[in-house]
């Protein structure tokens, strides 16, 4: 399979021309966002549309390497190499932020892993422990740590980055699925908490996009005819469909939107979602064959 035409390419994703800037002014803090994925998407996104772009990345080289997209393409950004899975790596980007800016405008918490996967008959606290910091923990410190700047800067937009597991049932590992269904509760708990202090908060659950973390085409090059049955829309996902709702989440396109946690599945959670091979004895969002 191609990746640079056809309908499972970047290139598949209709182009919009005519959009004004809607960040202009604003400051976006990203969690995640130096990644070659999903957070790297909204990075380069936002900055398109006048943002300044405060990065929380893990990776030096990927928070390098987004900077220097943003910054070649003529927007702002800085990149803090820090863990939020950690107090201290919270505490360093936050304080970072607030120092240099004051307050935030927009938040979008995008850290998230499945990894290490850990069937649950095999599970303990330990591998809890680790679903819990990189999908749920961090959402709260972070979230709790730029609320107040964020409300005495005017109000602002949460943008919380899921998975579409986490709105429906999912076989391959409940305790993963059930971080992110924290994290959509959160959501919607949050923007009916703080609305009236100028906050909206929304998630995006996430499906079917290829990233550094889900491979959606190795292995399936052989395959691209079944995207029809895998998605309604019939092609796979990359990271610019999720940074676009992103952008309508965060910007006042979106301010009567709040509370709500949004499928960027390609349609799969309508569609049905996951089904039972039984020739290979497992679950599967792409099944070649049952």
């Amino acid at each position: 399979m191609s990746t640079s035409s056809g309908p499972n390419s970047p290139g598949s994703v209709p182009p919009i021309d005519d959009w004004n800037r809607l960040l202009d002014g604003k400051v976006a803090a990203i969690t995640g966002g130096g990644a070659d994925g999903i957070g790297g998407a909204i990075s380069e996104l936002f900055a398109a549309h006048g943002a300044t772009v405060e990065i929380a990345e893990i990776d030096a080289d990927r928070a390098t390497a987004t900077v220097d997209a943003v910054t070649s393409a003529g927007g702002s950004a800085r990149a803090h190499v820090v863990d939020v899975r950690t107090v201290e790596g919270v505490e360093t980007f936050t304080s970072s932020v607030l120092d240099t800016h004051g307050g935030i405008d927009v938040l979008v918490n995008n850290v998230g892993d499945y990894r290490p996967l850990v069937r649950f008959h095999d599970s303990g606290p330990e591998s809890w422990e680790a679903m819990y910091r990189i999908n749920l923990w961090h959402v709260y410190a972070v979230t709790q740590a730029f609320l107040t700047p964020m409300i005495e800067r005017g109000g602002g937009s949460i943008v919380n980055v899921h998975s579409v597991e986490g709105m429906r049932g999912f076989p391959g590992e409940p305790v993963y699925s059930s971080m992110k269904a924290a994290v959509a509760h959160f959501t919607t708990s949050l923007a009916a908490g703080y609305g009236r202090e100028g906050i909206r908060a929304n998630g995006i659950g996430v499906d079917l996009t290829q990233s550094q973390q889900v491979d959606y085409i190795t292995g399936y090059e052989d395959h691209e005819n079944l995207w029809e049955s895998w998605a309604p829309v019939g092609r796979l996902g990359w990271p610019t469909d999720q940074a676009r709702v992103a952008l309508f989440l965060a910007s006042d396109q979106s301010a009567f939107v709040t509370g709500h946690n949004i499928p960027v599945d390609g349609g799969t959670k309508a569609g049905g979602g996951w089904f039972f091979s039984p020739g290979a004895n497992r679950f599967t969002n792409r099944p070649k064959t049952l």
